[in-house]
């Protein structure tokens, strides 16, 4: 998937907290993390993603991924979540 996905997912969580929670709770279809984002932020999520088997995509920028979750600032991580 790539960020026009993202732009057009029905739902969706961004930062780091949200996403985690998305992820541990199995509610998360794909996984998008910045990599100019800290490391220390975003390696727990990228492990937990590889262990449960969840797409991720790595984006340029935090500025980038920002701007396709539609928020005036940066974001570390986003994610789609599953439909119902």
């Amino acid at each position: 998937m790539d960020l026009e996905g993202l732009k057009l997912a029905r739902r969706t969580v961004t930062g780091m907290k949200q996403t985690q929670k998305a992820v541990e709770n199995g509610n998360v279809e794909h996984v998008f993390i910045a990599r100019n984002a800290d490391e220390r932020v975003t390696r727990p999520v990228l492990e937990i993603c590889t262990q449960k088997g969840i797409p991720v995509t790595m984006v340029e920028t935090m500025a980038e991924l920002g701007k396709a979750c539609c928020i005036k600032v940066q974001a570390a991580m986003a994610a789609v979540l599953k439909e119902d």
